[in-house]
């Protein structure tokens, strides 16, 4: 969809580019600078089109194997002692939650995260590895009222899972990283599509690209089962759902926020949707032509590509994809590839 209006309220305030720097300076090697690839394949090339150029932001690679620690470290090196002592909490259907375990243990801290019973197992079963405490709950609805009562009866600090300014400064650093390592490589890219869950990780990317590389486009894609922030460009305003229904379930936010709406209205050019379907055939592609065997959510740039209205539009153009995790287990992999 398009036509949104990029005026915001006057006290929003988005990241800087002197700030995102800073920022990603303070992560230091906490977080890692995750590879960049050109990928050069025939059936990639049947796919997308043969004169598109495709450059792969593998944020997989990425410490808990998502970008999610580079949003909620940003949050937490700002908590105070005191706070650090009590802990965090967290709502999460799976890379929220194992981040937030990875930075309470590498921070000295704990950290008790809410989960749906719908979950991966084996994203659950990292969380506990990492050390965090798992709590089950019935639906993503139940997990937020969940995370409230945690927050009340023992002060743990609530980390939200893409909403506020600090946690965009985090993920802010993977457009900057991206458009710095192809600069390297001595190109440009013409469009960056990049897959929203509530839109911490689309915002943020948007603000460093359009900084550094103001011609270059933005693309949201959303699976059609969990389109909040589509629904929240269409009205003008931050909307909810009902329900998530997709196999992306990383990208299965409830509801769109108000900080993290305003930052993608300034900065997205556009949000598309793709079917889980769509999803598939993407995650088979990459599996076939990258070698990687990603979550659905990491796969969804890539689905925007291959279908249309991106796959005419962006035909013969440079676009970068954000590759942005790959916490599944090899049998719910391999049966969703083999699903048709």
């Amino acid at each position: 969809m398009q036509g949104r209006e990029r005026n915001s309220p006057m006290n929003f305030e988005s990241p800087t580019l002197d700030a995102i720097r800073a920022n990603r300076a303070r992560l230091g090697d906490r977080i890692v600078t995750t590879p960049v690839r050109l990928l050069v394949d025939d059936a990639l090339a049947a796919a997308v089109g043969a004169t598109t150029q495709v450059w792969l932001k593998e944020e997989l690679f990425q410490r808990t194997g998502s970008f999610k620690p580079r949003g909620a470290l940003s949050v937490m090196l700002d908590l105070n002692a005191a706070a650090l002592a009590r802990g965090v909490t967290g709502v999460s259907a799976g890379n929220h939650a194992i981040s937030l375990g990875y930075c309470a243990r590498i921070l000295g801290t704990t950290a008790k995260v809410v989960m749906p019973k719908s979950a991966n197992p084996f994203r659950i079963q990292m969380c506990r590895e990492l050390g965090a405490q798992v709590v089950l709950v019935d639906n993503v609805h139940d997990a937020f009222a969940g995370v409230h009562d945690i927050v009340a009866s023992e002060g743990r600090t609530l980390m939200h899972p893409y909403e506020g300014p600090k946690t965009a400064l985090g993920t802010a650093s993977v457009g900057l990283e991206f458009i710095e390592q192809v600069r390297a490589a001595g190109a440009e890219l013409d469009a960056v599509i990049v897959a929203a869950g509530g839109g911490g990780l689309t915002g943020g990317v948007a603000c460093a690209v359009k900084q550094l590389s103001p011609r270059t486009a933005v693309y949201v894609v959303e699976p059609e089962g969990a389109d909040s922030l589509s629904r929240s460009f269409k009205a003008g305003s931050p909307q909810a759902i009902e329900s998530v229904r997709t196999i992306a379930d990383s990208l299965g936010a409830p509801r769109c926020e108000p900080y993290s709406f305003e930052l993608n209205r300034r900065f997205v050019d556009e949000v598309v949707l793709v079917t889980d379907a769509q999803i598939r055939d993407a995650m088979r592609l990459l599996f076939r032509s990258a070698k990687l065997a990603v979550e659905p959510a990491g796969a969804a740039a890539l689905a925007a590509l291959m279908v249309a209205p991106l796959r005419q539009r962006l035909d013969g153009q440079r676009v970068g994809l954000v590759v942005c995790g790959a916490n599944t287990d090899e049998a719910t992999f391999a049966r969703q590839i083999t699903e048709r």
